[in-house]
């Protein structure tokens, strides 16, 4: 795909370069944006020289716009890294398709995109998850989906006003695990594939895997991660440095 336009789509607010997690990580760029499905005008991919791929096009409105904002953010965090602007490929797993060099994740949630990209020299794999505050009723239900057994007796027992946060942190840290891992890894895996181990009050975490993945990335393996109560969004991050 093409650089970008620097001309912002009617969809999508000017793009923010500051760092919203506790700690900042050396190398690593993070861009984001606010965009307005209601917003999105006929012509906002072509003015972002953007061709949107199969699927996209022919998707709802709001669909679009989160695409277009996730791309936008990816192709300037990559300028800035890279003095190159490019829009990341579509994979056929629908995962964004980095230069050669770079690895990035891209996330959007009820309005809100981001995307982090970094040097592969220097972080094997990253994952960056936003999320909307789960509801207290929510949140019971979808437990037992998200949690593993000890994280679900943990859960039970937290008062009943902190639960809904916690699986919304739950929640997001397994889907930034999955987003930094999977290219590692090149095989699906779910919730129950790893567990919330370790939470500080810093808001820096660790994650174990709970089963075998790759010759590498075995049960017990621990990764790190960081997140943020980030505006009416939980923000999550795990970042996986090279040896």
């Amino acid at each position: 795909m093409s650089a970008p336009n620097p001309t912002l789509p009617a969809c999508c607010s000017a793009l923010q370069t500051d760092w919203p997690l506790p700690q900042a990580l050396p190398g690593l760029i993070l861009h984001s944006c606010r965009f307005d499905s209601a917003q999105l005008a006929p012509d906002d991919f072509a003015r972002s020289r953007l061709t949107p791929p199969p699927g996209i096009a022919t998707a709802a409105r709001k669909r679009q716009s989160e695409f277009l904002a996730g791309r936008l953010c990816a192709a300037s965090a990559l300028c800035q890294l890279s003095g190159t602007a490019s829009f990341p490929l579509r994979g056929e797993d629908n995962a964004p398709r980095w230069p050669a060099g770079i690895t990035g994740s891209i996330t959007h949630s009820h309005g809100w995109a981001a995307a982090l990209v970094g040097h592969r020299d220097a972080w094997r794999g990253l994952g960056l998850d936003a999320e909307p505050l789960l509801t207290a009723e929510r949140a019971e239900r979808l437990a037992e989906q998200i949690l593993t057994p000890a994280e679900l007796q943990h859960f039970q027992q937290l008062p009943a006003e902190q639960r809904a946060l916690h699986l919304t942190l739950c929640f997001s840290l397994k889907e930034s695990l999955f987003k930094a891992l999977y290219p590692l890894v090149q095989r699906r895996f779910y919730f129950h594939a790893a567990a919330l181990v370790e939470q500080a009050d810093n808001g820096r975490v660790r994650l174990q895997l709970r089963e075998d993945l790759s010759a590498e990335w075995r049960l017990g393996s621990c990764l790190e991660g960081q997140f943020v109560r980030h505006e009416e969004r939980l923000l999550s991050l795990v970042a996986i440095p090279a040896d």
